[in-house]
């Protein structure tokens, strides 16, 4: 490349070069695509036009399965186009804009799960106040500081990453535009990138998985004094499920951005800690949260059989 500062474009060297990894992994990424995009978008509209969803709840439910929808729209396709071919170009826009949607749509579903676990812990905990306390005003607040902290979070780290010259490679080690093997390849000084990472992560993206799993803590304390053997077993495995994603978003998320550096090894192991954070997280999201729930499979059931019209409420979060 010279002494080209900006290239034209960018090469992603994918999940693996072996042929039968490459078909294995188109295979089972496609399913997963599917799986994941077509289950968020059909929660996403059930939820905007069933009436009796229109609850806190479904309200968070609903913004999580759009965040999904987009989160893994952004990296599958082109994992896909890199598991059938020798090496996939991505241009400098392209990286530009899949970097950007990326970190935000983490960052606002990092934010969105502690809104999710409070609006829980209020519902278990506090049962007898919840529809003072999650009031409209309230979700729209929660979803919307998501929101804002995941395009402030997404917007600092995409313009100090592409102020850098990337005169060293265009050849990124990695499935998609990630922060680490960018920083790999540029030929600037990297130290107060890797310094804001560190720094803004832990101040807005870290906080937020031990806020988590307090408000399950105290929800699973609530839990255990349920009067009813049956309610409890199946409150205790709808968190259980609940944290066991979170668990796998969080952690594999904190094990990438908050190392202090970024090694080819350690590169070579943010490929499959990426896998859970970008591919599996939001194709499991749906069904721990939305289709093991029973007022969700009733209005599925109804809509795809056509028992009943559906309509929109404009008293509740929404």
């Amino acid at each position: 490349m010279g002494n080209q500062t900006a290239p034209m474009q960018f090469v992603l060297t994918g999940f693996s070069k072996d042929p039968d990894i490459q078909i294995f992994s188109f295979v089972l990424f496609l399913i997963i695509y599917l799986i994941g995009s077509l289950g968020n978008l059909l929660i996403f509209f059930i939820i905007w036009h069933v009436t009796y969803l229109q609850t806190p709840m479904y309200f968070f439910i609903k913004h999580l399965a759009f965040l999904d929808m987009c989160y893994i729209s952004t990296i599958v396709p082109k994992l896909l186009m890199s598991s059938i071919s020798e090496c996939v170009t991505i241009s400098f826009g392209g990286c530009v804009i899949q970097l950007f949607i990326f970190l935000a749509m983490a960052a606002a579903e990092s934010t969105l799960l502690v809104a999710m676990s409070y609006d829980r812990y209020v519902a278990i905990c506090n049962p007898l106040h919840y529809t003072y306390i999650m009031k409209r005003e309230v979700c729209i607040q929660l979803a919307s500081t998501s929101w804002i902290i995941g395009s402030v979070y997404s917007t600092t780290h995409t313009v100090n990453t592409f102020r850098l010259n990337f005169c060293r490679s265009n050849i990124i080690d990695h499935f998609f535009c990630d922060l680490p093997p960018l920083l790999k390849i540029a030929c600037s000084d990297i130290r107060l990138n890797q310094r804001m990472i560190f720094v803004i992560g832990a101040v807005l993206i870290l906080p937020c998985f031990p806020l988590t799993v307090v408000s399950y803590v105290f929800i699973i304390r609530t839990i255990v004094r349920i009067p009813s053997a049956t309610g409890r077993r199946k409150t205790f495995s709808t968190c259980a499920s609940h944290l066991i994603t979170v668990g796998l978003f969080y952690l594999t998320g904190i094990s990438v951005y908050l190392r202090p550096n970024f090694t080819s090894t350690a590169l070579h192991q943010d490929r499959i800690s990426a896998v859970f954070y970008t591919i599996l997280v939001p194709m499991v999201n749906p069904i721990v949260y939305s289709l093991r729930n029973k007022e969700l499979k009733q209005a599925i059931k109804k809509i795809l059989t056509g028992r009943k019209p559906i309509g929109k409420t404009k008293k509740s979060c929404k």
